[in-house]
């Protein structure tokens, strides 16, 4: 059970006076830092899972199209890192490789003599192959050729060949925007991160929450007293200003680009983990309010407040985009998290 820092009546009182001239100045702060310029090759920091981390760096990088964040990003949002899951339509691994494309796409990446649909070590090396091979297959094709290597996988290349790029089919334009977005949250930022527009409202809304009882599950109900846990706060702050994000904690972390912690600015999601190089391992997150602290609902018998970032189990953060959050996908729907 994490523990954390209360601040005193006094303090308290002191905070929100801080966080009122926070609200004023958060949309000037957005207006005022800019962007850094250029993608990053390396990934964010235990955005991947430790243990397949160095399997998406090696063969992020098989063809000049591919890039670790954009394996990430399709092994992310096809499996959620589960090595053992099955679809509906018989879609089997971390790669989620149906057996008939298996049979024909299935490398043995690891050299052990087999090609094992359920092995991360061929699995991972697989989907990047893959990748690769339709890259290869549409490289004559004028346009973006990341976007046209993930149509040729959604769609087949023949398409992208038909129309001359990514068709206009609506699935397919889909997951281009949602895998190239997704990306983003799995790059190593380069520069700053820029700034949220919706920042303000989101510290506005968890502001007025102050005091609230904690409920594990809760999502500000009224069947629930208007109560939350930490991802059901963070997840309600957001829906006030438009965007849409997951219930889990942890997948609220791949909702955006990861501010350093030096490069913290109100309305940033901070996140705490019980593995610090795994995201999957997070069980906490807040909102960033500046100052070294965020408006958070802890833990059962504490009330939404205040407290300090800084703790031994500190994760990293993220900066919320609207794009961001769609491109999430919808696994964990009715989920909850202490």
């Amino acid at each position: 059970m994490r523990r954390f820092w209360v601040i005193s009546g006094v303090g308290f009182a002191a905070c929100l006076c801080f966080v009122g001239l926070l609200l004023v100045g958060t949309y000037s702060a957005a207006a005022g830092i800019a962007s850094g310029g250029g993608r990053a090759v390396g990934l964010a920091k235990g955005a991947v899972p430790a243990k397949y981390q160095a399997l998406v760096q090696k063969w992020g990088v098989l063809c000049p199209t591919l890039t670790p964040a954009v394996l990430a990003a399709q092994l992310y949002s096809e499996s959620g890192w589960n090595p053992t899951i099955v679809s509906p339509a018989d879609a089997r691994g971390i790669a989620q490789f149906i057996p008939g494309t298996w049979a024909v796409h299935g490398i043995d990446g690891d050299g052990d003599g087999d090609r094992d649909i359920w092995d991360p070590n061929d699995a991972i090396p697989s989907a990047a192959s893959y990748d690769c091979e339709l890259a290869k297959d549409v490289r004559n094709v004028p346009g973006d050729a990341v976007g046209n290597m993930l149509a040729a996988y959604n769609a087949g290349p023949g398409a992208v060949l038909q129309y001359r790029g990514v068709p206009p089919f609506r699935e397919t334009q889909g997951y281009v925007k949602a895998i190239t977005t997704l990306a983003k949250s799995f790059e190593k930022p380069v520069g700053r991160v820029a700034p949220s527009q919706q920042a303000a409202g989101a510290i506005y809304f968890a502001q007025k929450q102050l005091g609230t009882p904690y409920l594990w599950g809760g999502n500000g109900t009224a069947d629930q007293d208007y109560r939350f846990d930490c991802s059901g706060l963070t997840k309600a702050a957001y829906e006030s200003v438009g965007i849409e994000l997951p219930r889990v904690a942890n997948d609220q972390y791949n909702a955006g680009p990861h501010p350093a912690r030096s490069e913290l600015l109100p309305g940033d999601l901070v996140f705490f983990s019980n593995d610090l190089n795994n995201s999957r391992e997070i069980h906490h997150v807040g909102l960033y309010v500046g100052g070294g602290y965020m408006i958070n609902a802890p833990y059962t018998g504490a009330v939404i407040r205040f407290d300090k970032i800084d703790a031994p189990d500190y994760f990293g953060a993220t900066r919320v985009t609207k794009d961001g959050a769609e491109a999430l996908p919808d696994r964990a729907a009715g989920a909850k998290t202490p």
